[in-house]
């Protein structure tokens, strides 16, 4: 298995205002790399309801150090307080902040790109569409690590093929729940992006999912739609990765970095 290089990071904290709150920001920083780096955002998982930014650390370490790149760790809004869209506003409006402060922050703003684990893959997924139709920011690239996609939850796995799920069912559909209140909501393409009809124009996107994991299949099955509606994607599943230890899973996070290399390149 790879192991992770330990580099030298500056890692520094800011508040924005959010959706609906103020906002936790933390930003990693290669210490000895250029000064016109690419930025990532990073949302933490947590089924929508839980995870904070220490959760983050060991992703947004990895794809920092590993890329290089500035990743932005989103301290979102979380349900049951504050469902949907505010995440995702949330995020949007980090992605606004990364640009405005880009000379401060040292990157490029035309080579942007979102990563997030569980609910916060969903978001990831969900602020790639949003960009796409505002256009007040461009993403170069899109990594989701064991997303949650489907409301419906009509993707599952075969529960028989799986040794040990650690996330049961029932908790996705509480997560679902508390951050979809509203019914009309389940099908809304920003937070049902399995079930959206508009997936052209994506940016690019790397799906990682996880063997031992029930809903491997649904992020699998996004990869197709992201495939057939024309958007350059690649999937990868890690056999012996749980849905919760994909996030922190080495050779899944040399992916993710591997991958930004190539799609925020500088031209």
């Amino acid at each position: 298995m790879k192991t992770l290089r330990n580099p030298v990071l500056s890692i520094e904290s800011a508040t924005i205002s959010g959706h609906a709150q103020r906002i936790q920001l933390r930003t990693y920083t290669p210490v000895r790399a250029s000064r016109c780096l690419p930025v990532v955002l990073y949302f933490h998982g947590g089924g929508f309801m839980h995870g904070d930014l220490d959760s983050a650390d060991v992703a947004a370490r990895a794809i920092a150090g590993l890329t290089p790149a500035v990743v932005v760790s989103v301290g979102y809004s979380l349900s049951p307080r504050f469902p949907f869209p505010a995440a995702l506003e949330d995020g949007h409006l980090a992605a606004a902040w990364a640009l405005a402060n880009a000379r401060t922050l040292g990157i490029h703003a035309g080579r942007m790109g979102v990563a997030g684990h569980d609910a916060g893959g969903s978001i990831a997924a969900g602020i790639a569409a949003m960009a796409r139709d505002r256009k007040e920011v461009r993403l170069g690239a899109q990594a989701l690590l064991a997303p949650l996609l489907d409301p419906s939850m009509t993707r599952l796995a075969d529960a028989s093929k799986i040794a040990a799920p650690d996330l049961p069912a029932s908790e996705c559909a509480l997560g679902y729940r508390c951050y979809l209140p509203e019914v009309r909501h389940r099908m809304h393409p920003y937070a049902a992006p399995l079930e959206s009809r508009r997936l052209a124009q994506l940016p690019p996107a790397l799906i990682v999912s996880a063997g031992q994991d029930l809903l491997h299949v649904e992020g699998e099955t996004y990869a197709r739609e992201l495939i057939a509606a024309g958007v350059p994607t690649e999937t990868t599943r890690y056999a012996a990765a749980s849905h919760r230890s994909i996030a922190t899973d080495p050779a899944a996070l040399a992916a993710v970095a591997a991958f930004f290399s190539r799609r925020l390149a500088a031209p």
